[in-house]
């Protein structure tokens, strides 16, 4: 009668379930997982946000809530300050306007060299009932096609409630190099020039002064003959328009 021959291991069991399977010889775990599965070892454990995380993050959310509310207000009051300004002051901007403009000379030499006089009138109008400008000097600039043809000054002054003040100037250009192509003067009797006018103001409202404020002025459409001997001419001023533009300086740039 043969021997019986004993494994000298028992031979590995027979899963009956995926858990079984997988806790024996160590691979994943069947897909969907048991209830047993999500809990092992293995899920990594939950940790919960730092306290103080959450604070600064709390934190951070309140400043920006507090600083979006105060931009808010003050950009409301900034409006209603500017309506009841409005409605008391009725602030308007100056106006100028070109009386007269007398070219007494304006010789070309053959070496493209300019000798221009100009006798200047304006007058600064001031329409305000409740507001004052202070004027610093005002640097004149005279130009025809994009030339310049003569440069003045006009001294600082002020200017009072519902005013029209006359300024003069003589503008002169004293043998200035010029593009005699640009001024294109052959066969010509007459010219057309512009005006161009820049200076600081300052406003006094509600009893005190604002800072300084940019202003330039631009006439254009005058015509003036050009004068024949020691005779002047006076310019035909009658489609002349001024514009005026507050130039106000943000950081570096003026707008």
């Amino acid at each position: 009668m043969a021997d019986r021959v004993f494994p000298s291991k028992p031979p590995a069991a027979t899963a009956t379930n995926g858990t079984a399977a997988a806790t024996t010889t160590g691979a994943n775990p069947a897909f969907p997982a048991t209830k047993a599965q999500q809990f092992t070892a293995t899920r990594p454990a939950y940790r919960p946000t730092p306290y103080h995380n959450r604070r600064r993050r709390s934190f951070c959310c309140r400043c920006c809530l507090w600083t979006t509310l105060l931009l808010v207000i003050l950009i409301t009051l900034a409006a209603i300050f500017g309506a009841i300004v409005y409605v008391i002051y009725r602030p308007h901007r100056p106006s100028f306007s070109v009386s007269s403009l007398h070219l007494s000379q304006f010789n070309l030499s053959s070496s493209s060299h300019l000798t221009a006089k100009y006798n200047l009138t304006i007058k600064a109008r001031n329409p305000n009932k409740k507001i004052t400008f202070f004027y610093n000097p005002i640097q004149v600039k005279i130009s025809s096609n994009g030339v310049n043809v003569g440069a003045g000054t006009i001294p600082a002054f002020n200017q009072g409630k519902k005013n029209t003040t006359t300024l003069k100037s003589t503008v002169s250009a004293t043998s200035q190099s010029v593009d005699a192509d640009s001024l294109n003067l052959k066969s010509k009797k007459s010219v057309l020039l512009k005006i161009q006018m820049d200076t600081k103001l300052r406003v006094k409202i509600f009893g005190t002064k604002t800072k300084k404020i940019r202003i330039r002025v631009k006439c254009d459409a005058i015509r003036a003959n050009l004068p024949t001997g020691k005779t002047a001419t006076v310019a035909n001023t009658a489609n002349m328009k001024c514009k005026v533009d507050l130039r106000f300086k943000i950081w570096k740039i003026t707008i």
